[in-house]
């Protein structure tokens, strides 16, 4: 399960025009077709607490991921792998997650649409002693998003299709503030749902200076807390409570 710092779906695709100039009097070949940016993106941090939608999985995350995204066709994709060290408290035992994930988006002009999929695998050697829940399991989300300019919202649905998840859904609102040419401040916020229990789950708000210090690397630290909104007995959320996590992520874009 990712670490909700981590943002599902890379990075924003980028396309570059290729034009011909036409000389009076003459015939010219048509343009070359618009050819599509590829981004990659280079990932790695730590954080105090892997915290996952409300849920305290562990202590002492140490994470790293790789993304790629462009587009085709008019269509957004992006893939990506992620890789979890952490603690399971519970027992002092290590944990080590894999996630391998995929999306495809669609900007429809007055909301994007995306459909993506998530593979979680898990080391069970570790984690077989473990109270948490934690088995390989596949996703399949569903979401649309808008910005209204003073900040931008996403609705998502996660389906589990091996496990089930009581149908996880999550309402989420971010801003980004320019402080300088070099340092942004972006701050989300979202509320977890899960619709088959009809129940919320938890209010979980972070906030991020992002401190470009290079070209092309930037330098992220953040806290975020998390109120938990719900202990229902049949659910993951039996038992959770606030949570408080402080990290910080090294990333590098090409």
């Amino acid at each position: 399960m990712q670490n909700y710092c981590k943002t599902i779906g890379a990075l924003a695709a980028a396309s570059a025009l290729v034009a011909g100039n036409a000389n009076a009097g003459t015939t010219t070949a048509a343009a070359p077709a618009p050819a599509s940016a590829v981004n990659y993106e280079l990932h790695t941090g730590y954080s105090s607490e892997y915290l996952f939608r409300g849920l305290d999985l562990g202590d002492q995350l140490i994470e790293v991921g790789a993304d790629v995204s462009t587009e085709w066709n008019g269509l957004g994709l992006s893939a990506g792998a992620w890789y979890g060290s952490f603690n399971e408290s519970t027992f002092d035992t290590d944990g080590d997650e894999l996630d391998l994930y995929a999306e495809v988006s669609k900007d429809l002009g007055f909301l994007k649409a995306s459909v993506g999929y998530i593979a979680y695998v898990y080391n069970q050697a570790d984690l077989n002693k473990s109270l948490v829940n934690l088995n390989d399991t596949q996703e399949v989300y569903f979401s649309v998003a808008r910005d209204f300019g003073f900040a931008e919202a996403s609705l998502t649905y996660f389906w589990d299709i091996e496990n089930g998840n009581d149908g996880y859904s999550e309402l989420a609102l971010s801003r980004s503030f320019e402080l300088s040419p070099c340092l942004a401040l972006n701050v989300g916020t979202n509320v977890g749902y899960l619709v088959e229990e009809g129940d919320f789950t938890a209010w979980t708000t972070k906030v991020a200076l992002d401190w470009g210090f290079a070209e092309h690397a930037k330098l992220s630290p953040f806290v975020a807390v998390s109120l938990a909104l719900s202990d229902e007995e049949n659910t993951a959320y039996a038992g959770s409570g606030n949570e408080f996590v402080a990290g910080s992520m090294l990333s590098v874009s090409f």
